[in-house]
């Protein structure tokens, strides 16, 4: 790819989908990760913003609903989806790039927790890093 020039398959480049297992159907598509064209990409300015990046990992669907995923290129964040419609429901800003699956655990306190290894992947266009991050899901 030539400076300013965007490849010759249009976004998005990466969906996040889900499927119906009982009807075999497709219940929603989202695109997943988002280039911004002042970010570029390995120096490169991109001529325009880009919804739906490459992915590289698998999601973590917990009990109350909720979607969760970073792998995607060029995106440091964890995004956070309604199993039920797809929406959007939160982005978090993570220190690396989260180019790994989500885990879970229930502490000794009796709370489910989500953990995303931050490490980044320098061929995804992410920031390097060395960071586990957890969260606590509300009760």
């Amino acid at each position: 790819m030539r400076a300013g020039a965007v490849p010759c398959t249009p976004p998005p480049w990466g969906t996040l989908v889900a499927v119906d297992l009982q009807k075999g159907q497709k219940r929603w598509t989202v695109p997943l990760g988002r280039l911004r064209r002042d970010a570029g990409f390995r120096g490169v300015p991109f001529p325009i913003d880009v919804e739906g990046t490459i992915v590289m990992g698998s999601p973590l669907v917990t009990a109350g609903g909720l979607v969760f995923i970073s792998a995607t290129w060029f995106d440091d964040r964890l995004h956070v989806y309604d199993v039920e419609t797809g929406r959007l429901v939160r982005e978090i800003d993570l220190p690396a790039g989260g180019q790994a699956s989500p885990m879970t655990y229930r502490g000794r306190d009796g709370r489910q927790y989500v953990v995303i290894c931050a490490g980044g992947h320098g061929k995804a266009g992410t920031t390097p890093g060395d960071a586990v991050v957890a969260f606590a899901l509300a009760r």
